[in-house]
């Protein structure tokens, strides 16, 4: 584990490319003896989709990709024998490591009729850093969803988290490697679903806003969503959800209000823990994903973080970012500083809060989750 982590920046997790591969290999009859007479390949969805979208003449991933199989090495930028050999995984079967935004080779002509340059690839993820254009170190985006995911570009020279985060590859562009932080929260919009789904207090995700704006705090009621556990930085697989706080006073209101607050603190979480990995105050974060147009949420976020949140203009930033990439390679724009230009915020949530409260706040959020931690201990 220590080695993989070195090499890889990851965990040996199943959520990740490698363990799954090495299961098919000795799990499945006849399927080693595939891979090792090349009759039998492997790649993330990015090299399944090129795969078939030029007829099987490419066979490629990019540095992204490749970096979270927990086979890549992100120091050297190549498939790490040791590693192979360790999980015996015949290299014959992995696809060429290739950079984020390159022209590499075209579609198959019966597709779409014509033959069409591919000319960029890159991690969800990782296309919607490039797609907020958090392009200099200590530059952060969080994609608000079921769950969040939190990406901080840490520069060309990788950092191994020891604050429990992951480290991985950003992009790779005209020969410069960007590195990230990442860390991953399990559960954010879908509170808001088990509020509507199972609680059954609102009818629709778009109502948790007006409701909890019906109280003015949540009276001291806190909402730790763990239903799958507590993701980054905590890494508590057996945490349950739970809520601390309530009294005879405490209405659905206040629950609602606490389900979006414990967005905003499990972000915190994470930021805190970048933050003394990279050793970089943050100045600003970018936000996107469908939970963004929550404006209490975005508010209470700058109020936590004590830092703007800017949402941008298009929120749909995976799809911004694989875009640029591409346009890059086909010389669409002619390098990223004018695309920097391009990119506009739509608004930007300035801390307004007073903070005495929202340091009451916080001290609360570390009392449930020390609580929520007492709680799930074996003995």
């Amino acid at each position: 584990s220590p080695l993989i982590r070195e090499r890889t920046g990851l965990v040996i997790d199943s959520y990740f490319s490698g363990t799954k591969v090495k299961w098919i290999l000795d799990q499945v009859e006849g399927a080693r003896k595939k891979a090792e007479a090349g009759d039998l390949l492997m790649g993330t969805i990015d090299s399944w989709l090129i795969w078939n979208l030029t007829g099987g003449a490419l066979h490629i991933t990019d540095v992204t990709n490749a970096s979270r199989t927990m086979f890549f090495n992100i120091h050297t930028l190549e498939w790490d024998r040791e590693l192979l050999t360790m999980f015996n995984i015949p290299i014959s079967m992995l696809p060429e490591v290739k950079a984020s935004s390159e022209i590499y080779g075209n579609t198959s002509p019966e597709i779409f009729g014509r033959e069409i340059p591919i000319s960029g690839i890159a991690g969800d993820q990782q296309a919607a850093l490039f797609g907020q254009m958090c392009t200099q170190p200590g530059m952060v985006k969080n994609t608000y969803g079921t769950g969040c995911f939190m990406l901080m570009n840490i520069g060309e020279k990788p950092i191994i988290s020891q604050n429990n985060l992951l480290t991985s590859i950003g992009w790779q562009v005209n020969g410069k490697t960007h590195y990230i932080l990442e860390g991953s929260i399990f559960i954010a919009g879908a509170v808001v679903q088990w509020l509507r789904d199972s609680l059954k207090i609102i009818d629709s995700s778009g109502e948790v806003e007006e409701l909890a704006c019906t109280v003015e705090h949540s009276d001291g009621v806190y909402f730790v969503p763990a239903f799958a556990g507590l993701g980054a930085p905590h890494w508590n697989q057996h945490a349950k959800g739970t809520i601390f706080g309530l009294t005879r006073g405490s209405t659905y209101a206040h629950i609602a209000r606490a389900a979006i607050e414990s967005i905003a603190y499990q972000t915190m979480d994470v930021l805190k823990a970048m933050e003394a990995d990279a050793d970089i105050k943050i100045k600003e974060l970018r936000v996107d994903g469908g939970a963004t147009v929550n404006n209490l949420l975005m508010q209470f976020q700058a109020d936590v973080l004590n830092t703007v949140a800017v949402r941008p203009k298009v929120i749909e930033t995976t799809v911004m970012g694989a875009a640029f990439l591409a346009g890059l390679a086909v010389g669409f724009w002619s390098d990223i500083s004018e695309i920097e230009e391009i990119w506009e915020s739509e608004r930007r949530f300035e801390p307004v809060q007073d903070r005495t409260a929202i340091d009451k706040g916080i001290k609360g959020w570390y009392k449930a989750i020390k609580a929520l931690e007492y709680w799930t201990r074996e003995n």
